[in-house]
């Protein structure tokens, strides 16, 4: 009984890891999003013209940004991003590593059941007999 507990409480780290990795891919999924969206914001506005006006909405307001503090404050958004996919990834590689072991470690579980499940089968065949 011990061992089937045991067997119970690996199989439930094994799925909370699982959803760790889920949580992990859909957050990479909306920063690339975020990226993309950003990076049509940076090409835009690196086609206008010295004197063009910017307008940043801000709640339900558009307010006048300078072109050059709108052009910074995007690129920063955009190293933000890039360091915090970058962070997201490491996660993932990590949590998917210990995914991984995590299913050995319960696959190896598993085979000593099976061979357990054998012995008794062997040792009520041979007092058959």
């Amino acid at each position: 009984m011990a061992d089937m507990q045991k067997f119970e409480e690996e199989v439930n780290k094994l799925k909370t890891l699982e959803k760790d990795r889920e949580k992990y891919f859909s957050s990479r999924q909306e920063m690339e999003m975020r990226l993309t969206e950003s990076r049509n914001v940076k090409a835009e506005l690196d086609l206008m013209d010295t004197d063009s006006k910017v307008y940043k909405l801000i709640g339900a307001v558009l307010v006048r940004q300078d072109l050059e503090e709108a052009r910074s404050t995007v690129e920063k958004r955009l190293e933000f991003i890039e360091s915090e996919i970058k962070r997201v990834e490491a996660s993932i590689a990590d949590v998917t590593k210990k995914s991984s072991d995590q299913r050995d470690k319960v696959m190896n579980i598993q085979k000593t059941f099976q061979m357990m499940a054998q012995q008794a089968q062997q040792a009520q065949a041979a007092q058959k007999k």
